[in-house]
This record gives structure tokens, sequence and C-alpha cells, in this order.
């Protein structure tokens, strides 16, 4: 990993915690070091059984997580942080296995990096969820699509997105179905967010990379983390996910939400 790479400071006020947790102490060193130097707070955690400690105790902003951990593995420690919390988790994972990273996103990670990785690439991946998951602005509708409407009046006022049985509060980042609320991850929401706010306009995969993750146009990346984020969405949203009403599938193109008249 680079150590010359240019540092980016954190644009905030009060500093984030971040939870680095890898068996590897070269990995945590070189990572607390970094993310120490832009601006978040740090605690680390050398296995899985302490990273579900560390995480209890010190309630941080962000989890880094290695998947292959002594006593308790990555996945372990996800299904642990998902019982009680939506904060965001990055997943380390290995180079050629895909089904690692496919595992830690259907159990609930918002985004990955694959080892080796520069400390530049996982500090953009860091500083791009958190500004997704922590960010209360509504993302501006595309000019010329079939954008819900968030004026006052009507079946959808301001901030409240009303479709079928499902609510969707932009401000709180909050959706209901009915007055039961559903428990959605900071890049679930954004995902949902983006896609109902331009009702009817399909967007390619890697155009939802872009707009939520924070993606550059050129990257290389595989593109299912975003199939995955669907597949969660629809599972939690959608009254049968197999058949879904909502969350449609744009052939050729991408993803699309049901247009909202």
């Amino acid at each position: 990993m680079a150590e010359n790479e240019e540092l980016e400071a954190v644009d905030s006020e009060a500093k984030q915690k971040i939870l680095v947790a890898d068996d590897e102490a070269s990995i945590r060193r070189i990572l607390e070091t970094r993310l120490k130097m832009v601006g978040y707070d740090v605690v680390t955690a050398e296995d899985g059984e302490e990273a579900v400690e560390v995480f209890n105790k010190t309630n941080p902003d962000l989890v880094v997580l290695d998947v292959m951990m002594p006593k308790m593995d990555g996945y372990g420690v996800t299904r642990e942080i998902r019982r009680t919390s939506d904060i965001p988790i990055i997943i380390l994972t290995a180079l050629g296995d895909v089904s690692e990273r496919i595992t830690g996103l259907e159990l609930g990670a918002d985004d990955y990096v694959i080892k080796p990785f520069s400390p530049k690439e996982l500090e953009a991946r860091v500083k791009a969820v958190l500004r997704r998951t922590i960010s209360k602005d509504v993302i501006i509708p595309a000019s010329g699509s079939g954008a819900a409407s968030t004026s006052s009046g009507g079946k959808n006022s301001k901030n409240i997105i009303q479709t079928g049985a499902i609510k969707i509060d932009t401000a709180r980042r909050q959706v209901f179905r009915k007055n039961e609320r559903i428990r959605l991850t900071g890049m679930e929401f954004s995902l949902l967010e983006l896609l109902v706010n331009n009702s009817g306009q399909a967007y390619s995969r890697n155009e939802i990379l872009q707009h939520v993750w924070s993606y550059p146009a050129d990257h290389r990346i595989d593109t299912r983390v975003v199939d995955v984020h669907i597949s969660r969405l629809r599972s939690k949203l959608e009254a049968d996910p197999t058949n879904p009403e909502l969350i449609l599938t744009a052939r050729g193109i991408g993803y699309m939400f049901q247009r909202i008249n």
C-alpha cells in the first residue's frame, strides 16, 4: 500500500468515529494513522468478538470490517451489528473471492474494498458512504424525469412521498408501511430516494453507483453491489419481492421506481 499518497482532510465540525476491525496489525496501524490524519477518531479491534465489544462500547459512525478474522468472522460481526444498528459498514475482501463480497452485502454491508487496496481508496469510500448515510439533503430530481412531487398539497406534501401503503419521509430519512417503520440502512435509503425522486426514469447500474456510491465514471467495479441493494430494498418494501411492483427492472438498462402521478 502506497504511503506517499496525498491526504485529503475531512470537512466536518465534529469528528466522526470509525471502528477498524482486522486481524492484521499492519493494516490496523496504517488505517488508524491515515484516518486520524484526515480528521476521524479511530478505534480498532483485532478479532470479531472484540469488534462487537468495541462497537457496543464506543458507538462508532462507521465500521471497516475484514471478512476473515479469528473468533468471529466479518459475517458474524455484520449480523450482530445489524440486529441493533443501521450504521454504515464497509467490508474488506480478498481480490478473487466474489462470493465474500456478495455475502457481506446481502447481510447488510453498504460497500466493500478489495485487498490489496490503497489507503486513499478506502478514505474515499469512507467519505462517500458517510456523506450519503448521514446527509439530510434531498436529491434534486433530474430535469425532464417523472419526478415525484414534493410541493405542498395533493398526495405528496413537502418532504413526504406517498405511494400506495408506502410513505417516505425524505427529511427524516425514514420509510413507513402504513404506520409501521421499515428499517433501511443509509445507503438503502439513498438508493430509494434517487429512484423515487426520479420515478419513471430508468438508471443503469453504473449511473446508480455514481449517484449513490460516488464511484467515478471510469471506475471498474462489480455492479452487483447495486443488484444486492435492490434485492434488499425489494425484500423490505415489496408485498411480493419476486414480482415487484415498486422497484422495477428496466430491461437492458437497469432499475427504476414506478411512475408516481
